[in-house]
């Protein structure tokens, strides 16, 4: 019995993703910058490529003002190097008008043929401070702008931040049957409202099992008040090797020359590092063992150098086989993993835990991608 109804609730496979570190979040050593390891095109590309070969099912294509590759610009660059792996993009509600928005996803959909997801983002923009509930408030809008482009003939919608009237939404129809899936995380009262009445998959970061649980609850609270249920998914870094011993000393390895405070600028450079979720993921470090454990092969040391995403799960193939198991028999159908450097633990993965895991894509488990072009203005459609 799964911890709260979920939308999936018969799906035996799990979407497996892995994650591209466009935003300058490649270490062999955790916050020694490697010229090797930096966020180009050709060492971002060779990560989506090297995951796709290894089976992986999704990779998140992260958003931040940092030296590296812009989202929709390096999704656009993926589509015709790729064949099977989707992309999760993360979008910024509020960057770019959220009609051209729209009919840019729309544009990305096609060219992917239906393996696009998007990562609704709700934070600050490069040098700028806002309200929370301002911020909020635009993103709701732009969601709502984004699913009538997808899904109806004509845009009206009139809000607090957005106004707009009897607009066409031919440039905007997209290659799946209701527009790519919307992943989200985030916690706070506001996160959770806009999650719970729009979004299809609820991502969380790495917690103790109960505290995952907690959030599950809190947020389908939220979407039961609009009779939706929701997908959950769990984002978490991997150090799995042949046995618990030498997963454990990768951890100490890769944070054996980490100057703290170095560790702390790179936390605080990142767009989210006063968020709710982050400090929640400071908390897991205040309260771990001597060793960085929260619980069971849930290891903090990772978020000693970033922000975000700040626990990995480190122990044997068979270890970290029985922890997504337990993930999901409480619900969760979502995974992104990744590890540093991020190909070679990639490939670590792919190697012992991979061949023994039922993936799936989730647009194709929700019906979203068609069997054919679909008859759209962009597709097989009457050109007008």
């Amino acid at each position: 019995m799964t911890v709260v109804p979920i939308t999936s609730q018969d799906l035996e496979a799990a979407e497996v993703s892995w994650f591209a570190a466009l935003c300058s979040d490649d270490y062999q050593f955790l916050g020694v910058p490697d010229g090797d390891l930096r966020s180009s095109w050709s060492h971002c590309s060779t990560i989506v490529k090297t995951a796709e070969d290894l089976g992986f099912r999704n990779i998140l294509c992260p958003s931040s003002y940092q030296v590296g590759q812009d989202t929709l610009s390096f999704v656009a660059g993926c589509a015709p190097i790729t064949e099977k792996i989707n992309m999760l993009a993360a979008v910024r509600c509020g960057e770019m008008q959220p009609i051209m928005l729209a009919r840019t996803i729309a544009t990305l959909d096609h060219m992917l043929e239906g393996r696009l997801t998007v990562n609704i983002i709700s934070s600050d923009f490069p040098g700028q401070k806002e309200d929370s509930a301002f911020r909020y408030q635009r993103s709701r809008e732009v969601v709502e702008i984004l699913k009538q482009a997808w899904t109806k003939p004509e845009i009206n919608h009139h809000g607090e931040v957005y106004d707009f009237e009897g607009l066409t939404t031919d440039p905007a129809v997209p290659y799946q049957t209701g527009g790519p899936l919307l992943y989200f995380g985030g916690y706070s009262p506001s996160a959770l409202e806009l999650c719970g009445q729009h979004c299809d998959v609820y991502l969380m970061w790495p917690e103790k099992m109960d505290e995952l649980a907690g959030r599950m609850r809190a947020v389908h609270a939220v979407a039961e008040n609009y009779d939706r249920t929701l997908d959950y998914g769990l984002r978490v870094h991997m150090i799995v090797r042949d046995t618990e011993k030498e997963a454990q000393e990768y951890a100490d390895y890769i944070v054996s020359k980490l100057d703290d405070e170095y560790g702390r600028q790179i936390r605080e450079r990142a767009l989210d590092a006063t968020s709710l979720g982050v400090s929640h993921q400071a908390k897991n470090r205040e309260v771990a063992d001597e060793f960085g454990y929260i619980e069971k092969n849930l290891w903090t040391g990772v978020g000693r150098a970033r922000s975000g995403c700040g626990a990995a799960l480190v122990g044997s193939a068979d270890q970290v086989l029985s922890k997504i198991e337990e993930y999901q028999k409480m619900g969760i159908r979502a995974f992104i993993f990744s590890g540093y450097p991020h190909i070679d633990e990639a490939q670590h993965f792919g190697r012992l835990v991979m061949p023994h895991l039922k993936t799936c894509s989730m647009p194709q488990s929700y019906g979203r991608v068609p069997s054919s072009k679909p008859a759209t203005p962009l597709g097989a459609g009457v050109r007008r």
